[in-house]
């Protein structure tokens, strides 16, 4: 599957624009882990908890935006756009979206 960010796929057509699809996940940091990052916070540099937390998060969210993608029978996805955001303390969500696509067939 091939996922851009831009609105087009430089050398290919796309024949097909199948819609929005999107993929979401809501991870919690380990109670342990935030106060370790509290810790952290005080004296400054990164919080590598939360580094790894927000990976995890994006990874599991892209996948979820294949698995839609495969699912219209999109050979792309352009137009990527992440979004993050807080929804309790010491948990994260992370929406990937963009527009699931068919491309022209190579001859």
């Amino acid at each position: 599957m091939i996922i851009v960010t831009t609105d087009n796929l430089p050398g290919r057509e796309i024949s097909e624009a199948l819609g929005l699809v999107q993929g979401t996940s809501v991870r919690a940091s380990h109670v342990a882990s935030d106060v370790g990052s509290f810790m952290q916070n005080l004296v400054g540099g990164e919080i590598d908890q939360y580094t790894k937390l927000m990976a995890e998060v994006r990874e599991q969210s892209l996948d979820r935006l294949r698995e839609e993608a495969k699912a219209k029978g999109a050979d792309a996805v352009v137009g990527l756009r992440f979004v993050s955001s807080e929804i309790a303390i010491g948990a994260a969500e992370m929406i990937a979206y963009g527009t699931a696509v068919r491309l022209t067939t190579r001859s």
